[in-house]
């Protein structure tokens, strides 16, 4: 049986981090805001948040979210370069029912949230998480077509 080291945790400097390691938290950070939303929302049956939550966060949703937030200059340069650092980092996972490009477009996405995590830049995580949340439920990222 493996044993499990034991971790002191210590301020990370996400700029030191790549995109995977950045995604991977940003994911849940983005997951949490969403099932938190969906649940207040009224929505409580676990099938039905599963295919609603999609609506979110699959990868296609978060592909348009990220394609919209460049097109509105709404991201900063920092976000920016994360968002790129995260999309163009080498991947060890095979994309499922989703283009290569999406799925990169989509861990961009998540590294730019997991990125803020790490600052402890909450108030900014949830003006973002708002921001998709309302564009997602508006609409507003029908015109994109990510496969």
């Amino acid at each position: 049986m493996n044993k499990v080291k034991k971790l002191v945790e210590s301020a990370v400097n996400p700029d030191t981090l790549n995109g995977q390691t950045l995604a991977y938290l940003g994911d849940a950070v983005y997951e949490i805001a969403i099932r938190q939303h969906l649940i207040k929302g009224g929505i409580v049956k676990p099938q039905v948040l599963q295919r609603q939550a999609t609506h979110y966060v699959s990868a296609k949703a978060q592909a348009a979210l990220i394609t919209k937030l460049q097109d509105e200059n709404l991201l900063s340069s920092e976000e920016i370069a994360t968002f790129k650092r995260g999309r163009n980092s080498k991947t060890y996972t095979k994309a499922k029912n989703t283009s290569l490009a999406t799925y990169q477009l989509s861990t961009g996405f998540e590294a730019v949230w997991g990125y803020l995590e790490l600052l402890n830049k909450t108030d900014r995580i949830a003006e973002l998480n708002a921001w998709c949340i309302k564009t997602v439920e508006e609409g507003g990222i029908d015109q994109y077509d990510f496969k």
